[in-house]
């Protein structure tokens, strides 16, 4: 009998704090990827060692970043193979940290390659999710752009990527909160059934 292939995630931390609520939202999909089969990869992007990028525009040919003392190389393997992508990143400034736009950077040429009109998608056929958390609480983090800006810089990502969304969650008021509220969870879980 042959067995089904296992798809691939990779699950990204954008935050520098490994117990927060951020990573803690991360971890919940993790399990909930892990429990329908998936073969997970955790990276944490305050453990990887990434240069600024210099803006020589080689990667829009290469699809690959042609600054490879780094640890880019690795990055954009992991992304290349994995089937989904879970990015989980705290707001910072109605944004994302900029170890995630650097990041992004980075991964231009993977992503996308120029055209004359559009760019042209290089990661289509894959999925991601988004998870973020904002000490503004709810409804305020909404109406004052703080997750919402977050969102988007993540969503362009993705989207100019060619990738497919497959939920987004957001945990509002995180501020000296210990746990991810019980509601965040069960919606996070059912970004995988």
């Amino acid at each position: 009998m042959m067995q089904s292939k296992k798809n691939k995630t990779l699950a990204i931390l954008g935050s520098p704090h490994t117990e927060g609520i951020t990573a803690k939202m991360l971890a919940i999909a993790m399990d909930a990827a892990r429990a329908r089969g998936d073969e997970v990869t955790y990276l944490n992007l305050y453990d990887k060692k990434i240069q600024f990028c210099r803006g020589c525009n080689k990667c829009l040919e290469t699809a690959v970043c042609v600054m490879c003392n780094d640890d880019i190389s690795e990055i954009t393997a992991l992304v290349k193979e994995s089937d989904r992508i879970i990015l989980a990143a705290p707001a910072y400034w109605a944004n994302v940290p900029a170890v995630v736009k650097n990041l992004f950077d980075r991964l231009r040429g993977v992503a996308m390659a120029e055209t004359n009109t559009f760019p042209k998608p290089r990661l289509s056929g894959k999925e991601y999710v988004l998870l973020t958390a904002c000490n503004t609480p709810m409804p305020f983090a909404v109406i004052c752009g703080q997750s919402t800006g977050a969102i988007r810089a993540m969503k362009e990502f993705f989207r100019t990527g060619g990738m497919k969304c497959k939920g987004i969650a957001v945990c509002g008021g995180a501020s000296g909160k210990t746990e991810v509220p019980d509601k965040m969870r069960r919606k996070i879980e059912r970004m995988f059934h």
